[in-house]
């Protein structure tokens, strides 16, 4: 999947069945709905792509100091960028 089909796929009412559940919780985010996008990044604790999409929804929460232990758990730095372009640049890390 590309960018553009994970966008389009935007429209729809339930996130494509194909994707990873990082990607999944990426998806719920985008729709609204952080607290799905929050059982998607948790349902797969240990897993680097989720501790990182977990950390972004914990930072975009506001709670800096779970952000930093997700980011940590998934060997990442604290982003610096928007939520929008740390959303953006993990949706592109993770479809490549």
């Amino acid at each position: 999947m590309k960018f553009p089909e994970f966008e389009r796929s935007l429209e729809a009412a339930a996130p494509p069945a194909t994707l990873h559940l990082a990607l999944q919780a990426l998806w719920w985010d985008a729709k609204g709905d952080w607290n799905k996008a929050h059982e998607c990044a948790q349902a797969d604790e240990g897993n680097s792509s989720c501790d990182w999409v977990h950390a972004y929804l914990h930072r975009k929460e506001g709670d800096a100091s779970n952000a930093g232990y997700w980011y940590r758990q998934a060997g990442k730095p604290v982003a610096k960028v928007s939520l929008a372009d740390e959303w953006h640049a993990i949706v592109q890390a993770l479809i490549a």
